[in-house]
């Protein structure tokens, strides 16, 4: 580890552009289901699943990304990340059916799984003070910015190249983070101890997961009363006990439970995974109003153009207003906001002029919210975590920035689905919507209950292991 390097811009645009292709694949996919069931063939249930695989596989194993990041060094695990995604992009490319859409999925989602943590981590250690909450902001801008940009961006690119021009541009930001980090020198966590990788932790772990995500995602389909379903949500309910029982007995455990000893840290984790699950909202929002009004894949992007400025403008505002506040009311407020800008999209009896003007404006407020909030909440995961675990901390942090978004998604999307079998789309869009009201609600809850006033001030607060 060179102690001497500090961070630098070229540094901090790689890190943005490494977190940009993650958006890319992620976010633009939510904005051309249209396009992707009519050029595929593939059913709506199938193009549901292959969204949601992304977040829940990245989800699942971010943990282990940020522990390897640890062990083996950010750097390296960035571009092994960098690398997948490349590799993801080019199975959707190729394409044909839902075979390889499915496998580049996957694929994208272990590549999310590396870059995430990995990134944050490298912020972490080359940046320090007011430098490292500036090169959080512009983290924040590649991964809150980001699912505004590329919602805007993958609907245009759908419009007038085809879909897959996306994932071609995917592969040309991913070479471009490559060469911008390459003069980085690696970094890895001081540890004398012999690294013992849990594999029976991540065998529960990943079985739980998948159990959860059936019972989300197919309950509809084969029926909430069904064996398969039935079982799937025993195995969801055991796995979980199971999984916390045998991860306290662990000296290597996958997810070391006692840095939620830390409040602050527990509060940013925990609001992250609720406010992440509120992304339900753009499938919801981008299905409705293309098959409900008639939109465009562009048309439907262009919505989300106050989203992508608001979030643009608001994170290096979240950071200025934590230096002056602390990290819990710029938190609080920005919670707020995200709740009524999702809120108003569900009015969906409103016609079709004022309707799209509501939704124009809930998704500026929505981006607002998210901006406001991004930088505070990263800042107290990160300063709140132990100095030799910031890869494993950062990447608990991201995993509940991924599951949220997978079972945000895979709920509102089947709660959407299942109504419009005996409602009105407009109906079916309303009770998608309201699903993601009630979990920015409890990402309100989440903060005021544990995230402490003085938290995120420059240079204040007492360092979980330090």
């Amino acid at each position: 580890m060179d102690t001497a390097y500090k961070g630098t811009n070229k540094l901090i645009i790689g890190i943005v552009f490494g977190v940009i292709t993650f958006w890319l694949f992620a976010q633009s996919m939510v904005n051309i289901v249209p396009a992707v069931q009519a050029d595929l063939g593939v059913t709506l249930g199938t193009i549901n699943i292959a969204i949601s695989l992304t977040a829940l596989f990245s989800g699942m194993f971010i943990v282990v990304a940020g522990g390897l990041a640890d062990r083996l060094g950010r750097k390296k695990v960035t571009y092994v990340g960098l690398i997948l995604s490349i590799i993801g992009s080019l199975l959707l490319v190729l394409a044909t059916g839902s075979i390889l859409l499915i496998i580049g999925r996957v694929i994208q989602g272990l590549s999310a799984a590396a870059i995430m943590p990995a990134t944050i981590a490298l912020v972490k250690e080359y940046f320090d003070g007011a430098d490292r909450q500036r090169a959080l902001s512009y983290w924040s801008i590649g991964s809150w910015g980001g699912s505004g940009l590329c919602s805007f961006f993958g609907g245009a690119v759908a419009t007038t190249m085809g879909w897959k021009w996306i994932f071609i541009i995917s592969i040309v930001f991913a070479l471009l983070a490559m060469w911008l980090i390459k003069d980085t020198p690696e970094s890895k966590a001081e540890s004398t101890e012999t690294f013992k990788f849990d594999y029976g932790g991540l065998g529960i772990f990943i079985v739980t997961m998948l159990a959860l995500n059936l019972f989300i995602t197919q309950g509809a389909s084969f029926g909430w009363t069904s064996p398969l379903i039935i079982g799937s949500a025993v195995i969801t309910v055991a796995g979980i006990f199971i999984f916390i029982k045998y991860e306290a007995r662990r000296k290597n455990a996958l997810i070391d439970f006692k840095m939620f000893k830390s409040k602050p840290y527990t509060g940013a984790t925990v609001s992250n995974f609720l406010l992440n699950a509120v992304a339900g909202t753009l499938i919801v929002a981008n299905t409705y109003v293309q098959v409900g009004r008639g939109f465009s894949a562009l048309q439907s992007g262009m919505l989300s153009l106050g989203y992508l400025a608001a979030v643009l403008a608001m994170i290096r505002v979240g950071e200025k207003l934590m230096q002056r506040t602390g990290a819990r009311k710029p938190m609080v407020w920005g919670t707020i906001l995200t709740l009524i800008g999702v809120g108003v999209m569900g009015l969906t009896f409103l016609p079709d002029l004022i309707y799209t003007i509501i939704v124009f404006g809930g998704f500026i407020l929505f981006g607002l919210g998210l901006g406001m909030y991004a930088t505070p909440s990263t800042d107290t995961a990160v300063s709140y975590a132990p100095e030799n675990k910031v890869g494993e901390a950062s990447g608990i942090y991201k995993m509940a920035s991924s599951l949220g978004n997978a079972f945000g998604v895979a709920i509102s999307a089947t709660v959407y689905s299942t109504i419009t079998v005996f409602s009105s789309v407009e109906v079916a869009a309303t009770a998608g919507i309201f699903v993601n009201v009630i979990f920015a609600v409890l990402s309100l809850i989440s903060i005021l209950i544990l995230i402490p006033a003085s938290t995120g001030q420059v240079n204040k607060g007492p360092r979980l292991g330090s």
